[in-house]
């Protein structure tokens, strides 16, 4: 294999596992994904080594030449949540494997891939955050009333995430203000029943607008990767998990202490 295609194969190799990993895919699946790629063009001997915020890859062919070697290291700054792209490179990753897929049109498809539009945010506020709010809040225990305020008070929270996300603003200060609106709008439509004579639980409005923010995937992540041995990943993504579950705790804390010194928790 020429230089320039073993190098071109690597580079789209790390950009598939760049995807999945940006997207919230599993250490092993990255690592097999990236090793698959290689493998199918031939390389005799491919290591990727995945950690949630770094990807090396080292391929070598068959020959005493130190120039045989290749490798490539990928620091990796921000990462979320988007199954579908992990999904689509995996369907990409079995078509190049049992095809000769030329590298350019790879490298397109993987291109195409990561500029998949998400869903617009008003549907992924409404459906994603109202919806799921809402029945968690059925879940454990609300009324109708509960219902509709974690409605809202989900969609308002990832509505105020999506904004923040387009800024870069930091992820541990953005789900201290998720978990602030969460507090903030559950007490304000209390206050708002309350002129109607309408019984709503804040606790379970609260409960049920933060927990559009667990971050399920990072936990069920950490467990996976620590089960199979990838005890880095396994401690990096528990840790992660920790630290966006403190930052909605603080949120909502923050607000809810705030409003029992201003006015003595009344609304509560």
């Amino acid at each position: 294999m020429v230089s320039v295609n073993r190098k071109k194969t690597l580079i789209m190799a790390l950009y598939a596992g760049e995807i999945m990993l940006k997207n919230g895919a599993e250490t092993y699946r990255v690592e097999d994904t990236i090793t698959r790629l290689c493998k199918s063009r031939n390389f005799p001997y491919v290591e990727a080594y995945v950690t949630p915020t770094g990807i090396f890859v080292s391929v070598d062919s068959k020959g005493e030449s130190q120039d045989e070697i290749v490798t490539y290291i990928k620091r990796i700054k921000s990462r979320g949540i988007n199954l579908n792209k992990v999904a689509e490179v995996n369907n990409f990753s079995r078509r190049f494997v049992e095809s000769n897929m030329p590298l350019d049109e790879a490298l397109a498809t993987l291109k195409a891939i990561d500029n998949l539009k998400p869903f617009s945010q008003h549907v992924d506020a409404l459906l994603g955050g109202g919806l799921s709010g809402a029945f968690f809040a059925l879940l454990f225990g609300g009324n109708l009333p509960a219902f509709l305020g974690a409605f809202i008070a989900g969609s308002i929270v990832i509505y105020t995430l999506s904004n923040l996300a387009k800024t870069e603003f930091p992820p541990f200060l953005s789900n201290i203000c998720g978990g602030s609106v969460a507090a903030l709008v559950a007490i304000i439509l209390s206050y708002i029943s309350s002129l109607i004579n309408v019984n709503l639980d804040v606790d379970i409005v609260i409960t049920g607008a933060i927990m559009v923010m667990v971050p399920g995937v990072a936990i069920t992540n950490a467990v996976r990767d620590s089960i199979a041995g990838d005890l880095v990943s396994g401690l990096a993504r528990a840790a992660e998990a920790v630290i966006i579950a403190t930052s909605i705790a603080v949120g909502v804390g923050f607000i809810l202490k705030l409003w029992q010194i201003v006015l003595g928790g009344s609304l509560l």
